[in-house]
């Protein structure tokens, strides 16, 4: 795949650009502030971004904020979202827009190899990547009125695995449970989620989005 890194810190980018080049993927530009990101995506049509959170000139927001004006722009154009730690406010905003294309990963995850290529590949094929410790801090219920209070222990762990944005067959495996297992709990999700009455992939993105907004 085509990407485009943005990483202010030195050693983090130039070992990604290293990785992914090894991995036979093309590096279009690795840049170390989200101007130049911008710039970049305008100039050179990536099929993925991958982008720190936090980058200069002022370490706060920049990166977030360029990723979603990318996916407003060019929502055909997958973004990976690099996190030190799990900002829910940061990760509610880049996700409830879209559970498509999309990945929030923290940075710890980069060094397990294996876990970052997969959360790559997902993103690139039009799914999500959510890191695991991402979905369990944003998916916190206190209110008794929140429907996610109806699902049973093993439905909230199938959905928190399909808002990571594992397919059916990886969420079994997962889980250690079979695929007509993995299908009766999703079905059971969607209807007391109130999705009954919609189809196909877009249930799985409604539930996912239902769950982080709740």
């Amino acid at each position: 795949m085509r990407v485009i890194l943005a990483e202010d810190s030195t050693l983090l980018r130039e070992g990604l650009v290293r990785l992914l080049a090894e991995e036979g993927h093309e590096v279009l530009a690795a840049v170390g502030d989200a101007e130049a990101l911008l710039a970049e995506v305008e100039a050179k049509t990536p099929d993925v971004v991958v982008t720190d959170i936090r980058m200069p000139p002022d370490h706060t927001d920049e990166g977030l904020r360029a990723a979603v004006r990318i996916r407003e722009l060019r929502p055909e154009i997958g973004v990976l979202v690099l996190s030190q730690y799990v900002e829910r406010n940061y990760a509610a905003q880049l996700l409830t827009s879209s559970a498509e294309r999309v990945g929030y990963l923290l940075k710890d995850r980069v060094a397990q190899v294996e876990e970052f290529l997969d959360a790559l590949e997902r993103v690139h094929a039009g799914g999500a990547a959510i890191d695991p410790e991402v979905v369990r801090q944003l998916l916190i219920r206190t209110t008794h009125a929140d429907p996610l209070t109806r699902l049973t222990p093993r439905e909230r762990t199938v959905l928190e695995a399909l808002a990571e944005g594992h397919t059916n067959a990886a969420i079994g495996q997962k889980l250690h449970i079979s695929l007509s297992a993995v299908e009766k709990n999703l079905n059971a999700i969607f209807d007391k989620l109130g999705l009954s009455r919609t189809t196909g992939y877009s249930r799985r993105v409604l539930a996912v989005l239902r769950y982080l907004e709740s």
